[in-house]
């Protein structure tokens, strides 16, 4: 096969994307769409094209055979990008039976469809496309890594499993628990919270629910000593709190409730009143997305009767009580709940604190300027929608929901400059990293932009409609 250079790679990538796009509005099926891929672009092997009309990154396949592989009880392997990258391209290269039988079972298909019949695994074919295999060794070995020096992202390709392993190690070492084990849970806690934003949703979850998983394990499995499996239960709570806000940003908001509502069990048990709070204030966060406002000032009345004084009751303030109160139109009360939450700040000693339990000035701004939005304040929702943009760091989650906001408060009178900005957030934020709170926030611009002859408004509608699902129908998650 003709070396392929890296910028045709590049157009190749582009332009199966644009194929995929157009046969999901076509209402085609991932086979048609191979085809229609293979067609146009005829240096994709059926492998590759398999892939591409998924919409996923190589490292997307990665974690979903790792998935499998969980999801048999077994310890993935660890095949790597450079591997499928060899299978995809080297005629020569292929992967093993086992490996076969993986890439059957993730793309949905036998392996005559994604070009492996030469493999000598051609006794797949009667596997169908989901068979359970034992755990073996790789057949094929790692490809050499390229020779320019590689950089390492220690919060995403490393560091997230080894927090994983760090105390999967540690409890094979002590089963029953100990000190030693519970610094470590709410050392693991830290990190997850702390790099929220940093993973994929999709990713993050599965590390945390394993993390919950090795924990539960260790407490239903052993005699653990009171002392040690009380902490061992807090940590539990805390990463139930995560998988709450996780299932919520994949749009999966009865799997957040029944995380969160776990969550909020634990930090009674525990007598950790931060955890009850926080996880009550999460419940309010559900309950406003699904439009129950009832219930989601209950749930943040609720959360404040928990709340420490200082930046704990802030944040359930002005992330619960404040929006629940917007949205039901009591601007009175609403008023009066961001005052509130204005003393708790000044009344703490650091007034901030990062991660996804912490609250800061940028997430602050952002629920101020909803809240004026719901209450019809279009400039102040504008003035604070822009102070949240200049905390916040330009590609991150956050960043793109306060520019969603601020486009939001642009609609009416500057249609194009609505526009762009959120065209601007969909060029930067990949569809991986887009949380379903962002992607509510594309869709209402994009409704109040509709019968708008502006600038941009066109791509922006194309670009909304055609946007992959967090989880799509067949439970992939969306490509990064």
């Amino acid at each position: 096969m003709a070396t392929i250079t890296r910028s045709r790679r590049a157009t190749i990538v582009k332009e199966a994307a644009q194929i995929r796009m157009h046969c999901q509005r076509q209402g085609r099926t991932i086979e048609r769409t191979v085809t229609a891929i293979r067609n146009a672009l005829p240096e994709v092997t059926a492998l590759e094209a398999w892939r591409l009309a998924l919409g996923w990154s190589r490292a997307d396949t990665i974690a979903q055979i790792s998935d499998l592989y969980l999801a048999d009880g077994l310890l993935p392997p660890g095949p790597s990008q450079s591997m499928l990258c060899r299978w995809e391209h080297d005629p020569h290269e292929w992967p093993g039976r086992e490996y076969t039988a993986m890439l059957c079972r993730a793309y949905g298909a036998r392996p005559v469809q994604l070009g492996l019949p030469h493999s000598g695994n051609n006794d797949l074919e009667t596997l169908g496309p989901t068979p359970k295999i034992r755990y073996g060794r790789a057949d094929v070995e790692a490809c050499e890594a390229p020779a320019r020096k590689e950089v390492v992202v220690m919060t995403t390709s490393a560091g997230l499993p080894a927090v994983r392993e760090s105390l999967h190690l540690a409890l094979l070492a002590d089963p029953a628990g100990s000190s030693a084990i519970t610094e470590l849970a709410e050392a693991a806690v830290e990190h997850y919270a702390l790099n929220y934003s940093k993973h994929p949703p999709h990713i993050l979850f599965t590390e945390v629910r394993t993390a919950r998983n090795l924990l539960t394990e260790a407490l239903t499995t052993h005699s653990v000593e009171e002392t040690v499996a009380a902490e061992m239960r807090r940590s539990i709570g805390w990463l139930s709190a995560l998988l709450g806000n996780l299932a919520f940003h994949l749009d999966d908001a009865s799997g957040a409730r029944a995380h969160l509502t776990t969550a909020g069990t634990y930090g009674t048990r525990t007598g950790d009143a931060r955890l009850t709070a926080w996880a009550c204030g999460a419940q309010s966060m559900v309950a406003r997305a699904t439009r129950q406002f009832a219930r989601a000032l209950t749930h943040a009345e609720e959360g404040l009767a928990h709340a420490p004084a200082g930046l704990a009751r802030a944040q359930l303030h002005a992330w619960a009580l404040l929006p629940a109160l917007a949205e039901l139109g009591r601007a009175d009360e609403a008023d009066a709940a961001l005052a509130a939450a204005g003393r708790e700040l000044e009344a703490d000693a650091v007034g901030e604190a990062p991660g996804r339990f912490g609250f800061d000035a940028a997430e602050y701004a952002l629920h101020e300027a909803e809240a004026h939005l719901s209450l019809g304040r279009t400039e102040q929702a504008a003035v604070r929608a822009e102070a949240s943009v200049s905390h916040a760091a330009v590609g991150t989650p956050g960043w793109a929901a306060s520019v969603l906001v601020l486009a939001q408060t642009e609609a009416a009178l500057r249609p194009a400059d609505a526009a762009q900005r959120a065209l601007d957030v969909l060029e930067r934020v990949p569809a991986a990293r887009l949380r379903s709170t962002s992607r509510a926030r594309l869709v209402r611009l994009d409704a109040a932009l509709a019968t708008t002859p502006a600038a941009g408004v066109d791509d922006l509608h194309e670009r909304v409609r055609s946007m992959p699902p967090a989880i799509n129908d067949h439970g992939a998650a969306a490509s990064a």
